[in-house]
């Protein structure tokens, strides 16, 4: 009986010390809440940047025959980079987070 039990016991220990190494990863995620995603909205909800579809009511008309991609938000910079495609090349324009101005354009 003592050894069907420690037969039981290496896998259990082994199980114990796997989970011991993934518990400080989970709490390390768990002190930066939703990443970049998670910044945006805390930031918004302060009131300090204005919304995705905010800035693209601003951009989106100015880029018109370029097909619009997508958004990428830089918290260190508050801005958005919003990229854009024609024709096989990439555009980027970036704008203030804060006040909706266009900051830089790039092809």
């Amino acid at each position: 009986m003592k050894q069907a039990l420690s037969f039981l016991a290496a896998p259990a220990a082994l199980a114990l010390a796997a989970f011991g190494s993934v518990v400080p990863t989970l709490t390390a995620h768990a002190a930066d809440p939703g990443g970049e995603q998670g910044e945006v909205r805390r930031e918004r909800k302060a009131g300090n940047i204005l919304s995705i579809r905010e800035i693209e009511q601003i951009v989106l008309p100015r880029m018109s025959g370029k097909q619009y991609l997508g958004p990428d938000y830089d918290s260190a910079a508050m801005a958005y980079r919003l990229k854009f495609i024609q024709s096989g090349k990439v555009y980027y324009v970036d704008v203030d987070a804060r006040t909706g101005r266009v900051i830089g354009q790039s092809r």
